[in-house]
């Protein structure tokens, strides 16, 4: 009697909840999904006969764009995560060392204390479309001299690219580097 009185409410309570979250709540997330843009398959910008993903980070590293924030999975979107390495762990310290050292060689003529953190340690996620205002700003003097473009007019693409906080309150200003570096083409 005593198992009874317990196990009757444990099966109807696991029978509900698996209703409830294998059913309705996976038939609201989808609902939901389908109001956002482009009914929750993420955003794409097609240029040049070519579709990219707008919220998944791109692997920009040729000297002549911006470079995006390094990922610790490759950009791979079916693997998000990070290298899960604490900020004192000594293989995660050698490897941002490593990111600095080839930052400053693409960069000429910047100091170490110059050099963003976002460019050189990657997201939690590993996917981040984004970098800081400051990351692009630096960037700014190497892409110039490469692509035979004034800094001037660099300075008021990033200043143009910048997107403000969530509502003014939540998160830093930051430039989606994708975005930047198509209209970046189209100079």
């Amino acid at each position: 009697m005593e198992i009874k009185s317990h196990l009757l409410p444990a099966l109807r309570l696991t029978l509900v909840c698996l209703v409830f979250f294998c059913g309705f709540y996976t038939l609201i997330v989808w609902s939901v999904a389908q109001l956002a843009p482009n009914q929750g398959k993420g955003l794409v910008i097609t240029q040049n006969e070519r579709t990219y993903y707008v919220n998944v980070g791109q692997a920009f590293t040729a000297d002549e764009y911006f470079w995006s924030r390094p990922s610790a999975v490759d950009y791979d979107a079916a693997g998000a995560g990070g290298s899960n390495l604490g900020p004192s762990n000594p293989a995660h310290l050698a490897e941002v060392e490593q990111r600095i050292r080839y930052f400053l060689e693409h960069n000429p003529g910047l100091d170490r204390s110059q050099v963003p953190s976002d460019l050189v340690t990657a997201s939690g996620s590993g996917l981040d479309p984004h970098i800081s205002v400051e990351g692009a700003r630096v960037q700014v003097k190497r892409i110039a001299r490469l692509r035979k473009v004034p800094e001037e007019t660099l300075r008021q693409l990033v200043d143009q690219y910048t997107e403000a906080p969530l509502l003014g309150l939540f998160g830093t200003a930051r430039v989606h580097v994708l975005k930047i570096n198509l209209a970046l083409q189209n100079l």
